[in-house]
């Protein structure tokens, strides 16, 4: 239940919290690396759920319920490779999909300098702490940053970002993978217990 609980929080805050958040808000975000941030967040709902089904199971020491849990256990992991995968092959699209987010944004501006995505630029270097798309002739008449000394390419800086999170998500999923597993392990190990007892009864 606590690792459910661990991975709703994680994926939410990927999603609506820190820099990737700025892409979620806008509307051409880059659906692809959310799309397994959703399926990591469903999974954590399911965990929860099957946790307390695997406490009352093992309370009343129901091998049908326990049995239950193990199969879930074993969609659940299904799931998370699932996740871990989708995550991983798309991370290539999702950059190029968030770059392309900040070039309409970029070129918008280029075009209209005293409009509404005057702030909208000026929100996205805060955010990813860079300015332009690189040499010093794309940062000129940009809304830079006055807090960073030497501003860096937004394309590079969307790139790490999103390296990074995928990082972390592959860590999280790794990890509950591994708890998932010895939950598998565990409960089979009881339902054979528990149907052992009662053959000697």
């Amino acid at each position: 239940q606590l690792a459910g609980l661990a991975v709703i929080a994680f994926g939410l805050w990927l999603r609506f919290g820190g820099v990737m958040a700025d892409f979620a808000s806008d509307k051409r975000s880059p659906e692809y690396f959310f799309m397994g941030l959703y399926v990591l967040v469903g999974t954590g709902a399911l965990m929860t759920a099957v946790g307390f089904f695997g406490c009352c199971g093992a309370a009343r020491e129901s091998q049908c319920l326990i049995g239950s849990f193990f199969a879930c256990l074993l969609v659940i992991f299904a799931a998370e490779v699932t996740a871990g995968v989708f995550a991983f092959v798309g991370k290539k699209v999702a950059i190029q999909e968030a770059q392309k987010i900040y070039e309409d944004i970029y070129d918008d501006y280029m075009k209209n300098p005293a409009g509404k995505v005057n702030s909208t630029i000026y929100h996205y270097h805060s955010a990813l702490q860079c300015c332009g798309k690189g040499n010093m002739e794309q940062q000129m008449g940009l809304p830079c940053p006055e807090n960073i000394q030497k501003a860096s390419n937004c394309l590079v800086e969307i790139q790490n970002i999103i390296d990074a999170n995928l990082h972390l998500v592959g860590i999280v999923g790794i990890a509950i993978a591994g708890t998932t597993i010895f939950g598998m392990i565990f409960s089979m190990v009881l339902c054979c217990a528990i149907r052992n007892t009662r053959d000697m009864i």
